[in-house]
């Protein structure tokens, strides 16, 4: 769970750097949402420093939009948010637009894995998965990732989830980093 001083004010999310730096996301409050602590978010993308400019990017459980909307701070072309909660979808969009980001950012209403089964326009090369923890979702979506087709080549994965959890990969991904915020385990894939 996300304490109060990793994730700004109730209701709120800071971006952390580039060129969104310090614009607060106005997010509802559902239970459940846990958006990714700040401390992880920076480090997942300094990991990513080289790869998110330019790059087309999925936000899977998109949630308050933290992961994706960060990547558009940091120079992502484009990047498709996938949340099932309306009002979170609706609220996405808001910031979105008063963040001047809507010709970059698509939202998507609906659930992550029926996303992810349809055919993609143009691959991902970044995929950011942080689903529901009670949910147990982890190995359904690496699956569906690995069969749909819709990574680029050399893509990123990213899959956040409770510290002992462990998720199964294709044999062909790489764990290019790992790490561990409280009770949130990070871990960073590349595909071939």
């Amino acid at each position: 769970m996300t304490r109060a001083s990793d994730a700004g004010t109730p209701g709120q999310v800071r971006i952390i750097a580039g060129s969104l730096r310090g614009s607060v996301l106005q997010v509802p409050a559902r239970p459940g949402l846990r958006p990714t602590p700040n401390r992880l978010r920076e480090t997942l993308f300094n990991w990513l420093a080289a790869h998110v400019p330019g790059a087309c990017c999925l936000d899977l459980f998109a949630g308050s939009g933290a992961l994706g909307i960060e990547a558009l701070s940091r120079g992502a072309a484009q990047v498709d948010f996938v949340e099932r909660d309306a009002g979170l979808a609706a609220a996405l969009r808001a910031n979105l637009e008063r963040l001047h980001c809507a010709d970059r950012g698509r939202v998507h209403a609906g659930d992550a894995l029926a996303f992810l089964a349809q055919p993609v326009a143009r691959p991902f090369n970044l995929v950011l998965a942080d689903p529901p923890f009670a949910d147990g979702l982890w190995d359904a979506v690496v699956a569906r990732l690995g069969a749909e087709g819709g990574l680029a080549p050399s893509a990123h994965v990213y899959l956040e989830m409770p510290s002992g959890t462990g998720v199964t990969v294709p044999a062909t991904w790489s764990l290019t980093r790992e790490t561990r915020a409280g009770e949130v385990r990070g871990a960073l894939y590349r595909t071939p």
